[in-house]
């Protein structure tokens, strides 16, 4: 995600805490996604799964208005496996 915060104008906050303080009563009164999560505003992106960075590349462009990126042409290896 630091590379995503350089390539467009956004602002990237990471909060990180032991898992035992997520799965406390005061966590969910916060109403916040459960973790692992990606949000963009207030928009809940993912939660409790990772994303590729492909989705969360276009997440990105779509919430500042910008056309997707084009997409990452895949190697022999990539076809093959279907990634």
């Amino acid at each position: 995600m630091p590379r995503l915060g350089e390539t467009y104008d956004i602002e990237i906050e990471t909060t990180s805490k032991p898992p035992a303080e997520y799965n406390t009563d005061e966590y969910f009164e916060l109403d916040l996604p459960v973790a692992p999560a990606i949000m963009i505003g207030d928009e809940i992106l993912v939660e409790g799964s990772d994303i590729s960075e492909e989705k969360l590349e276009v997440a990105i462009c779509k919430s500042l208005g910008l056309p997707p990126p084009e997409p990452k042409k895949k190697g022999m290896l990539g076809r093959l496996l279907k990634k």
